[in-house]
């Protein structure tokens, strides 16, 4: 799936700054816990220097055998259990208030008292915060994160929208830039270095574009007229070559096969032009045009055409199929399609041209067999044997289609019949 920059770095940004927290969340709560630790450490060891000085002071203390309201208890050692350093660790003590045990620190250490007898002095605090600093903690960092998530897709957000305002521009820019069409280039100051290098290299790209275009165009249209008008002249010269009465019937059809190869040649000249001027979008006028009139007005034109065929052509229009179209481009393609389905038709074959809203249908009797669907389209591909052909017809239709996004040719066969479906856009 696809994004935009914007969602692709603040993605990016948020899986590593949970990864950051995660590890910095881990190492700050053992930092904190292990200061209470050493602040609750250094309060038993405080108790435990008052304690003892207490003791010598009132020997009754050493009577206070269990935890009392003052956490701590007294009891006589064996010589053998002395030890010389305290001991701190963590033990659960069973609570009557809340009937469950709950976490405590503990610290024995061992004394001699006044009377030369070894005690151990054990102090008991209550570590139960712990637990609430934990779900503290933990709260605080949720919500720190979620904040930190809101504010950085925010910020990013924004930030980018406003940084990337120019890139955009550019990119709009290009979206509409078509070859030979008029195209502003407007000097714009960019804040950020990069955009304003890549204005600068993309208007000098489409400078020479333009002018490779405009070089291109003149070479092809001069070198098409440069043969129209060779090719007409040898094709008259073998005209008065024909009307001369002594040539043999040999003679005769060798020079009507050249004439009809140079006819050919100059339908080749003049369909590559056409395509090339497509191909280099020089067909840019659009109006609102109306396709039911166009194919009615050429299945008139066409009357000769169709007679000589015995072709039966009936038009059912279902729909108005309008769209915004080059007036000329259209008159090609319908023309194209229409002289496709006639000239490859059977002898008092059957053509229907199905007119909807949104799309054509030539539906027209032929070979018995479907036609190549992956290679129909392609330049120089012929129907057939059939050696009148440019095999550049189809292919025109198809070049003139890929000008207008959204529109479609495609073929098919079913029943013996033969489909060249032409669809448009429905938002067109």
């Amino acid at each position: 799936m696809k994004v935009s920059l914007k969602y692709y770095t603040i993605k990016y940004l948020i899986m590593i700054l949970l990864l950051i927290i995660a590890v910095w969340a881990g190492l700050f709560y053992a930092y904190i816990l292990d200061e209470v630790h050493d602040n609750v450490d250094d309060g038993l060891k405080d108790r435990k220097i008052q304690i003892i000085k207490a003791v010598y002071l009132n020997p009754q203390l050493l009577n206070n055998n269990e935890f009392g309201f003052n956490e701590f208890k007294i009891n006589p050692i064996t010589a053998g259990k002395y030890q010389n350093k305290s001991r701190l660790y963590n033990k659960m003590y069973y609570m009557e208030y809340d009937d469950k045990d709950q976490p405590y620190r503990v610290l024995e250490a061992d004394f001699i008292d006044q009377f030369k007898k070894n005690q151990r002095l054990v102090i008991r605090t209550s570590t139960v915060e712990e637990d609430e600093l934990i779900y503290d903690l933990t709260t605080a960092l949720i919500v720190l994160y979620v904040l930190l998530v809101i504010s950085i897709v925010a910020v990013n957000g924004y930030l980018l929208n406003k940084a990337m305002r120019p890139f955009y521009q550019i990119l709009d820019k290009l979206k509409k830039y078509q070859f030979g069409i008029p195209f502003s280039q407007d000097d714009q100051n960019y804040t950020i270095k990069e955009f304003e290098e890549l204005n600068v290299e993309i208007n000098e790209m489409i400078d020479r574009n333009e002018l490779v275009f405009y070089q291109q165009k003149q070479f092809i249209e001069n070198a098409s007229h440069e043969l129209q008008t060779p090719l007409a002249i040898v094709i008259n010269k073998i005209d008065l070559l024909i009307q001369n009465e002594n040539l043999d019937k040999k003679n005769l059809n060798f020079l009507t096969e050249v004439k009809n190869d140079l006819r050919r040649m100059v339908g080749l000249n003049k369909s590559l032009l056409m395509l090339s001027k497509i191909e280099n979008s020089q067909f840019n006028a659009i109006s609102d045009v109306d396709f039911n009139a166009i194919v009615n007005k050429l299945v008139q034109n066409y009357e000769d055409f169709i007679a000589f065929k015995n072709v039966e052509v009936n038009i059912i229009e279902k729909g108005m199929f309008k769209a915004d179209f080059n007036q000329d481009l259209a008159d090609i393609l319908l023309s194209n399609l229409l002289k496709n389905a006639v000239k490859y038709n059977n002898e008092e074959g059957t053509l229907n041209i199905f007119i909807e809203n949104n799309r054509i249908i030539f539906q027209n009797s032929g070979m018995p067999v479907s036609l190549d669907k992956s290679r129909i389209f392609n330049r120089f591909y012929k129907q057939g044997s059939d050696h009148t052909s440019t095999g550049l017809g189809l292919s025109i239709i198809k070049t003139i289609i890929k000008q207008y996004p959204g529109w479609d040719i495609t073929y098919e066969f079913e029943d013996q019949m033969h489909y060249f479906i032409l669809t448009k856009n429905k938002i067109s």
